[in-house]
């Protein structure tokens, strides 16, 4: 029988989920919204495995555009494996996992491959930035001074 994690597991691994959107999407990459029809989606993939076992956690993937994934499926579909599209593809996917392990890591987080044969081309987060961590692209104080203010953040005594 399927069994999920407590509620506070659940919630942490949402917020885990949440800072990993967060940072792709600073990185300049489309992040695919949860439950946004797959026929319209492309980029990166969050995904919550809320099972209170060793495949649980939070997982990236990469959706390459709808019409790169319809012209692989047909050529896999009509078994033209030597398509250059089936190739084409492959190599996408495999690149836009390095490089969001690459972004995740430099901002903090940990991250592996998912090693999983229902988790193909995924990876898996294992953790991230300490909490009360910032992120390095977050507003800054000095990012709220108007010119001329002498007293501080907007907001602040003038």
């Amino acid at each position: 029988m399927f069994e999920r994690v407590g509620a506070e597991e659940s919630a942490a691994l949402t917020k885990l989920a949440r800072r990993v959107r967060d940072e792709l999407a600073a990185a300049g990459l489309p992040v695919v919204a949860p439950d946004l029809d797959p026929v319209l989606a492309g980029g990166a993939e969050v995904d919550i495995d809320d099972g209170d076992d060793a495949a649980g956690g939070v997982y990236v993937a990469w959706q390459a555009s709808p019409r790169l994934r319809d012209c692989a499926s047909r050529s896999f579909r009509l078994k033209q494996l030597d398509a250059p599209v089936l190739r084409h593809s492959t190599a996408v996917g495999a690149a836009m996992m390095q490089a969001m392990a690459a972004i995740l890591t430099s901002a903090g987080f940990s991250v592996e491959d998912a090693r999983d044969e229902y988790r193909p081309q995924q990876l898996r987060v294992l953790s991230g930035p300490p909490s009360g961590q910032p992120p390095v692209w977050s507003i800054r104080d000095d990012e709220l001074t108007m010119p001329g203010w002498q007293d501080g953040p907007i907001g602040g005594a003038g």
